[in-house]
């Protein structure tokens, strides 16, 4: 028998911890196991307080589908191939949190595959790879004008679904960010009395882009007010802070209204830099409401968007055409203004 001190030397000992089975969900919900079953399958006639047992029981659990068992016994696979791209972004990110979980619930495995949307030739080399897997279906989120053209040349061999947003034209539907949220976030200035905004976009090559500032115009018209111009980033906090840092000279408008609330966050420091008081000499709304716009300085005004949604929805048209079925409908909540304290009265319009 070796003693304490030869136990000391023995290399790491190595533990296998057995994966847990659909069997140890059903317990660990107090269901049974044909109920777990019919929740992986997306069955919805699983009474509500049932279907949050077992989605405990799966987190607390660390439960996984065996994808591949399934796939040999049924003869197809269970695998999707998403196509995403900056997926550090908060759009994007959020957009795949939300599809990568609709799909697990459904039964599949959701493999992300990250695109360069700025290198043409990187993006058609990444298609031509994944046509080669053994998938279900493929869904592609795309933003960039360049990755949408790549996709649609594409001739998949499994049933895809491009998710993208549409150009906000005037023969196509409008998104609600554009159509709902932008116009209350350029309401909520005019009822603080601003007359002059400009706006701060992000790239023209996002359709999101695009329209955010088609929407801004459109309000601020709709409005009876006067935008003093656009100025350009890409989404991050440094392009919005240099959209503001580089101008000879501040333009005389009382509210800025940002694409995004990283730009926002950029171009906050930027004004104040250059002498200006956020809310009482110019206010800064924001969009998507990420979850550091509580804490910035001053708190941001923004949107809130609901991408985990979007995301779900995207999957579910996807899943629909490899199963044959009817389309599970996600309700997407409009935009919602938050209002915090970058958002002031006009500094005209205050008493005293």
């Amino acid at each position: 028998m070796g003693t304490s001190a030869d136990l000391g030397r023995a290399g790491p000992a190595t533990f296998r911890v057995k994966a847990a089975t659909i069997y140890d969900v059903a317990r660990a919900a107090g269901v049974s196991h044909q109920t777990v079953s019919r929740f992986l399958k997306g069955f919805e006639g699983i009474r509500p307080e049932t279907r949050d047992k077992v989605v405990q029981a799966i987190d607390a659990l660390g439960y996984r589908p065996n994808l591949t068992a399934r796939s040999l016994k049924s003869g197809r696979s269970h695998r999707i191939g998403a196509l995403t791209h900056d997926i550090s972004k908060v759009g994007p990110g959020g957009i795949v949190e939300g599809a990568s979980v609709g799909a697990r619930e459904a039964g599949y495995m959701l493999d992300i595959i990250a695109l360069d949307a700025l290198n043409p030739r990187a993006i058609e080399e990444s298609l031509a790879l994944i046509t080669q897997h053994d998938l279900a279906g493929v869904l592609a989120l795309t933003s960039t004008d360049a990755m949408t053209s790549a996709i649609e040349r594409i001739a998949f061999r499994v049933p895809a679904y491009v998710a993208k947003e549409s150009d906000g034209m005037p023969d196509e539907p409008r998104s609600k960010l554009s159509s709902v949220g932008v116009p209350a976030l350029v309401a909520h200035l005019a009822e603080l009395g601003h007359r002059r905004l400009m706006h701060i976009a992000g790239p023209d090559t996002w359709s999101a882009s695009r329209n955010r500032t088609r929407a801004y115009e459109s309000a601020v018209q709709a409005q009876g007010l006067h935008s003093v111009g656009i100025l350009y980033g890409d989404w991050s906090a440094r392009s919005g802070y240099h959209a503001i840092a580089n101008l000879a000279a501040l333009p005389d408008a009382t509210a800025f209204v940002v694409s995004n609330d990283q730009m926002a966050l950029g171009a906050m420091l930027a004004l104040k830099e250059r002498g200006r008081r956020i809310p009482e000499d110019v206010s800064v709304v924001g969009t998507d409401d990420i979850p550091e716009a509580a804490y910035f300085d001053p708190p941001l005004t923004t949107l809130r968007n609901d991408f985990e949604a979007q995301g779900r929805a995207a999957v579910y048209q996807l899943l629909a055409l490899i199963e044959h079925s009817e389309v599970k409908l996600v309700t997407v909540p409009p935009p919602m203004i938050v209002v915090r304290r970058s958002s002031g009265p006009e500094p005209g319009s205050r008493p005293g």
